[in-house]
């Protein structure tokens, strides 16, 4: 078993048993591809990839702990007013718009009655099967389904690019853009947007002026890869998430839901750091 799943699992979550959760938490879990195809060989921490057996599993374990998936607006609402509601409310992201969505993730969310929050690079999805990454994606003519079935959509960028390494106005594109091409198809309005990449969180200054886009462009609320459970003190353009991936049994994936996983963020934030002088 891998460290970080058994210091979490026999360190961190026997402690946070001990402490009553805090109210206005929401854990909006992480997923990309839902495939038997490992993108290996590589360490399980850096799997994106789930198997359909072990997702079917993990929803299963949702809904037989009452957990209520809601999409972002309504998990920020939740975060702002904890006193409303007493279900427990999570979210289910998927990123990069994957056609395996469609045919192994929403038959087992649809059966459940469950939401979940899609993020398209635009780029990649067209009216015939496009790839990213190899892999296929979505149509346009199944985001159209799916959303009128109850999934919601968000903004991945254009190319699903680098947005750090680019200038500010070809940053300005990927945002504005792809959120203006989904809208379009849909004639609904997309407040959601979703960062490609690791985050780049220390470089305060970037993050400034893209927060700033994100209002300037009419977001609402967004998220990124940074390892955590989502709470009122959380900045409602990049929430914090779960990675989640073919490894995380149920065991892990309870540890997960009731914050035991939020320490990796430290070890995030440490790598980024010093990579971040490392190149300055």
């Amino acid at each position: 078993m891998r460290a970080d799943a058994l210091v979490t699992r026999y360190c961190f979550h026997p402690l946070r048993r001990l402490i009553p959760l805090p109210k206005g938490r929401v854990p909006i879990l992480m997923y990309h591809s839902i495939s038997s195809v490992v993108q290996g060989p590589r360490h399980p921490y850096y799997e994106t990839a789930t198997s359909p057996q072990m997702f079917a599993r993990h929803m299963q374990f949702l809904a037989q702990n009452n957990y209520q998936p809601v999409g972002l607006a309504e998990a920020v609402q939740y975060m702002d007013n904890p006193g409303q509601r007493r279900a427990r409310p999570v979210v289910i992201t998927f990123d990069d718009g994957y056609r395996d969505f469609y045919t192994h993730a929403f038959p087992v969310l649809a059966e459940l009655g469950f939401t979940a929050t899609v993020f398209l690079p635009t780029a990649s999805i067209g009216d015939t099967a496009r790839s990213l990454h190899q892999t296929q994606c979505l149509t346009w003519s199944q985001v159209v389904e799916l959303h009128k079935a109850g999934i919601h959509f968000g903004s991945h960028t254009v190319s699903h690019p680098q947005l750090k390494l680019m200038d500010a106005k070809t940053v300005e594109y990927e945002v504005r853009c792809s959120k203006e091409a989904i809208q379009d198809r849909l004639g609904y309005p997309v407040p959601s947007f979703a960062y490609p990449y690791a985050f780049p969180e220390t470089d305060r200054l970037f993050l400034q002026g893209l927060r700033g886009l994100l209002v300037q462009t009419g977001y609402e609320n967004g998220v990124c890869t940074i390892i955590g459970t989502a709470d009122r003190t959380s900045d409602r353009f990049f929430l914090e998430r779960l990675p989640m991936n073919t490894y995380d049994d149920t065991g892990f994936l309870r540890a997960k839901l009731d914050g035991a996983y939020d320490w990796m963020h430290t070890f995030q934030y440490a790598t980024k750091f010093m990579a971040g002088r490392h190149h300055g």
